[in-house]
């Protein structure tokens, strides 16, 4: 085992940003690691796979590849099930999942192709150890994860346990939560590290922060926290996993925090909602970030930057969620005739409400010059709505919703002529 051929998916429009973060970790020469369509491919050692798991904020998950064998039917799929060393991995009292993906696979079930894989697992350890493994579809000590293609099937034991953007520490949370992976995802794509090249902190600021995901993220990767600090992987439970290994990894992650005193906060969140303010101050303390954010509530259209010049991000309310904002410290006769007017101005095909960015494109060419903005939206015309001219757009997809990062570079107002 000390080649592993190791995957690692990701949210498509992400591989890029992946393949870097993959090469860093690793210290993997970057022509070695290969970005593919929503992954990344690289040879790892052991260590290597333990060290992508805990460090990387981009990859859903770090698969490694046991086979690659072209195939026909169910037939072929059982054969090179069949003759792979599971006995190695893992022993039959361990609980298993069989999770199968494709795409143009010419197969007519998918679930009778997981089952045939199943079969060959099971029956590998049965002849190998005499006893076949238990199935567990909620909580599996292991997970088998397939990949059809039109003529190939791809084979790999999970190493992660959970997906990767379950950091640990987000306990409270809203409807719909931004996931920690596209939020990193959106912090690759600005370029912002939380230091300048002097080393003295850039300030960020999500105005519609939510239960606090962008700004918590932010905040651990300026201090370097590695992201898999608080949790379990998969890896734990497979046998050639050694403890003392895994603790000096976790040992030399901790020592590698970057210190910041409290009380000198640099990046800021806030939301119109008082209760989602609440949960990401939760969220903040759990990650260990709570020193380094400051959150208060207050109307995106109304609250003044928290700080000199920095970054803007955010990933804007929309939909139902937009009818709700700019509301707080309303009457509620005033929040509901404001909420029936800007329901009216929301698109039937779900697009973003006009009144709404437009009313937010004039506060900050007011009040936030100098600051750069970035803004993941599903709304292509968005930059059109706002009345800006962006000057970078990144496509990146948040599921199976195909969106952009927007950069919008703030000028300050011209100064009036008296």
């Amino acid at each position: 085992m000390q080649h592993l051929h190791l995957f690692l998916p990701c949210a498509a429009g992400v591989e890029t940003f992946l393949a870097e973060e993959a090469s860093r970790i690793t210290q993997c020469p970057p022509n070695d690691v290969q970005a593919h369509r929503a992954g990344v491919s690289l040879t790892g050692t052991w260590r290597d796979m333990m060290a992508l798991n805990l460090h990387s904020r981009l990859a859903q998950r770090v698969l490694v590849r046991l086979a690659h064998e072209p195939y026909r039917d169910e037939h072929d799929l059982y054969r090179v099930a069949q003759q792979v060393a599971w006995e190695i991995w893992f022993t039959p009292r361990q609980t298993i999942k069989v999770e199968i993906t494709a795409q143009h696979s010419p197969l007519k079930s998918l679930n009778f192709a997981a089952l045939r894989v199943k079969d060959a697992v099971c029956d590998r350890l049965r002849e190998k150890k005499g006893e076949r493994p238990s199935v567990d579809t909620t909580r599996p000590d292991v997970r088998v994860f397939v990949h059809l293609t039109a003529d190939a099937v791809s084979l790999y034991i999970d190493t992660s346990g959970e997906p990767l953007f379950k950091r640990g520490w987000r306990e409270d949370k809203g409807d719909a939560p931004l996931k920690e992976t596209l939020a990193a995802a959106m912090l690759a794509a600005s370029g912002w590290t939380g230091w300048s090249e002097d080393g003295s902190p850039v300030p960020f600021y999500d105005p519609c922060c939510g239960s606090g995901t962008l700004p918590i993220e932010a905040a651990q990767k300026a201090l370097n926290i590695a992201p898999g600090q608080q949790r379990r992987f998969g890896f734990e439970k497979l046998l050639p996993f050694q403890a003392h290994v895994w603790q000096a990894l976790k040992q030399e992650a901790a020592s590698a925090v970057r210190p910041w005193p409290a009380g000198q906060p640099f990046i800021h969140g806030s939301d119109v909602a008082f209760r989602m303010v609440d949960f990401a101050r939760r969220n903040a303390v759990r990650a260990g970030v709570a020193h380094a954010i400051e959150w208060r509530g207050g109307d995106a259209l109304q609250r003044m930057p928290p700080s000199s010049p920095g970054v803007l991000m955010l990933n804007p309310p929309y939909g139902e969620r937009i009818a709700a904002a700019g509301t707080s410290g309303q009457s509620a006769r005033q929040r509901a005739s404001q909420v029936a007017s800007r329901e009216t101005a929301v698109h039937h095909d779900g697009q973003e409400n006009t009144t709404f960015f437009n009313e937010l494109a004039t506060h900050w060419k007011k009040h936030y010059g100098g600051w750069t903005a970035w803004m993941l939206t599903p709304d292509l015309k968005l930059p059109g709505k706002m009345r800006f001219k962006e000057t970078r757009r990144v496509p990146l997809w948040n599921g199976p919703i195909e969106c952009r990062m927007f950069r919008f570079d703030i000028l300050p107002p011209k100064p009036t002529t008296p």
